[in-house]
Formats: C-alpha cells, sequence, structure tokens
C-alpha cells in the first residue's frame, strides 16, 4: 500500500472497469463485478490487491502470490494461483502503468497565485494557473492554461510554457519555450549559457550564446538535469521525450521524438539524436555526431562517432556491441593465459 501521507488512493475499481482501463482481458476466476482496493506487488499483496507479472524471473513468486487479482501475459496465465482473477496482455507492465496511474492520479491542484509569489505585470497567465509559494515570473512570461509553478520556481523574462505543464521546486527556466503538459522535475536548470569559448594564448574569448531552448509537448525533464541554450541555432527537444536526474545536454543539441536518456548520461554541443535514440546511464557522446534513429548506446559508453539506425554501440570507446563483448572475451583470454604462466 502506498504511504497514504504522500499518495491518494480513489479506488476501488471493478475488474470489468480495470479490464477496460488496461487494455486486457479477463481470465482465470475473474469475476467482472469484483471489486479491487489497490496495487500492490507479488509477494505482499492481499486478496483485495491487485499485483502484476513481467518478469519471468518472479514467476515463482507468482505461484505463490495472495493477490486477489493480476495482469499477466497469456504465456503465464495458466500458472496463476487458483482462485486469482487476471487481466491478459502480452504487454503486463505497461497495462499496470495504467492501472497504477487510475488508483493513484496526479493530483488536481487549483489555480492562483501564491501571495509571497513575484509575478511581473507584464506576464500572461491562463486560465487556472498555479504559482506557489516565492517563485517569480519575470517580465513578458506566458504561461498557459493551468499551468503550475511550485514553490522558488524562477521562470525568467520572455519565457513562454504551454497548458498543463508543471514545474516542480526550485527550478529555473531562462531563454526557452516549453510545450505542453510537460513535467519539468525539482531544481532542472534549462536555458542557461552554453559552454562556448575561443582559446586565446592571453586567455578565454567568450562565444555569445544567441539561442534559445525548445521544448515539445509531452516531455519530462528529470531533477538537476541541466539543458544549455544553442550558440547560435536553437537546442531542441522533441516531443514525448523522457530525460532522467543529473543529464547534461550541451548547446545545439537537437533531440527526435521519443528519446530517453538515462541519468548521469551527457551529450556534448551540436550532437543531434534522431526519434526514439535511447543512451543509457552514464552514456557520453562527444560533439558534432549523430545517432540515427532508434540507435541505443549502452551505460557508461564514450561514443566516438556516428551510430547507424538501430544499431547498440557500447565501451570506451563505443563500438558496435557485439564487437565490445567479443573484445571482453579476448581480455579474458588473454588474462586467463598470463596466470598460467
Amino acid at each position: 500500500m502506498a504511504d497514504p501521507r504522500f499518495f491518494t488512493n480513489v479506488g476501488p475499481f471493478r475488474m470489468d472497469r480495470l479490464a477496460e482501463i488496461a487494455d486486457a482481458e479477463l481470465g482465470g476466476a475473474a469475476d467482472p463485478a469484483l471489486e479491487v482496493s489497490d496495487v500492490a506487488p507479488l509477494d505482499t499483496a492481499g486478496p483485495e490487491d491487485l499485483s502484476f507479472l513481467d518478469n519471468r524471473r518472479y514467476v515463482k513468486v507468482f505461484e505463490a502470490s495472495r493477490a486477489g487479482a493480476c495482469i499477466v501475459h497469456p504465456d503465464f496465465a495458466a500458472r496463476a494461483p487458483q482462485g486469482m482473477a487476471l487481466l491478459i496482455t502480452p504487454q503486463p507492465y505497461k497495462a499496470y502503468a495504467r492501472v497504477a496511474g487510475a488508483f493513484y492520479p496526479r493530483p488536481t491542484r487549483e489555480g492562483g497565485v501564491h501571495s509571497t509569489a513575484i509575478v511581473d505585470d507584464t506576464a500572461t497567465l491562463g486560465a487556472d494557473v498555479r504559482i506557489g509559494p516565492y517563485a517569480i515570473v519575470g517580465p513578458n512570461v506566458d504561461l498557459g492554461a493551468g499551468v503550475c509553478l511550485h514553490a522558488q520556481v524562477v521562470v525568467d523574462s520572455g519565457v513562454s510554457i504551454g497548458a498543463g505543464t508543471e514545474v516542480m521546486h526550485g527550478a529555473s527556466l531562462s531563454h526557452c519555450s516549453i510545450g505542453r503538459n510537460c513535467l519539468i522535475h525539482a531544481g532542472a536548470r534549462i536555458g542557461n549559457r552554453g559552454f562556448g569559448f575561443a582559446i586565446d594564448p592571453n586567455g578565454y574569448v567568450d562565444v555569445p550564446q544567441l539561442g534559445c531552448v525548445q521544448v515539445g509537448d509531452g516531455v519530462e525533464i528529470g531533477a538537476n538535469a541541466t539543458i544549455d541554450r544553442g550558440a547560435g541555432p536553437d537546442t531542441v527537444i522533441g516531443d514525448g521525450c523522457k530525460i532522467d536526474n543529473l543529464v547534461q545536454l550541451g548547446h545545439n543539441v537537437r533531440l527526435g521524438r521519443g528519446c530517453v536518456l538515462v541519468a548521469q548520461s551527457g551529450i556534448a554541443g551540436s550532437s543531434k539524436l534522431d526519434d526514439f535514440v535511447m543512451i543509457a546511464a552514464q552514456g557520453g557522446v562527444g560533439g558534432h555526431l549523430t545517432l540515427h534513429a532508434k540507435a541505443q548506446l549502452a551505460a557508461k559508453s564514450g561514443l566516438m562517432h556516428d551510430i547507424p539506425p538501430g544499431e547498440t554501440y557500447g565501451g570506451l570507446p563505443a563500438m558496435p556491441l557485439k564487437d565490445f563483448f567479443r573484445l571482453v572475451t579476448l581480455w579474458k583470454r588473454q588474462l586467463k593465459n598470463m596466470e598460467k604462466k
């Protein structure tokens, strides 16, 4: 059970309603009128709870579970305990995400400006905008309908934020346009000056960073992520991208639709990621590179060359992942041979 201090359960739900939400079929001992009160892990769920099985490593836990209902792949439905109601779908994790979101929806927030917030007279506020304590909204800012700015958010001059976007505590936004229905987590920094300077024997000469950051619709930007504005062309984040905590994007970086960047990954200036590229944790991408559609970079890898469409690279320097594993195998053999001598 989720901690009620932080999460509000709006259940119970009938099984037939959960089947609609999950886009799943009723199976097992499922009574369409059976009410489910909560979601819970397989090993702790009780008769009034719904759980899910997405990983075959947990089949034994599933077989012993006391959950009253479970979301499961068709391949494992026959291994359910007797009496367990089933929601059967080829995508159990996706179905669980929908069901859990139904039980615990994001809280709705009433509009209004807190008395301690500072909002410039030239800012435009759409309907039902909420601005929290000590937030600052600068001149000529445009906030769409339903935008929510939490405590101590700073929105600098000229920034626009699309309808339904939520910006969590302490984030700062400058030189940017944010799309609709985005979620920007605590401490994110968007639109800071890009890291650009000319090298001279007498010292460094800063290059003016004259671009902006363009963020599409439905983008999530993690806590303490940093996205630099462009040097001339803009930094661009495509629709539906998921950017984890502590990610760094340099100036002029361009992300296509649906890219995923996991924690502590970094993209150097002017690199381009086409649609649905994925960068695993602590992956590093050098400057002026292109990762073509659906390319992937493994964790802790350092990329110095372009990646063709759909390919997975790994290692340092990064190479096709199969080649990297072959090298690892050779290194292990060499170590064993050295130990024998």
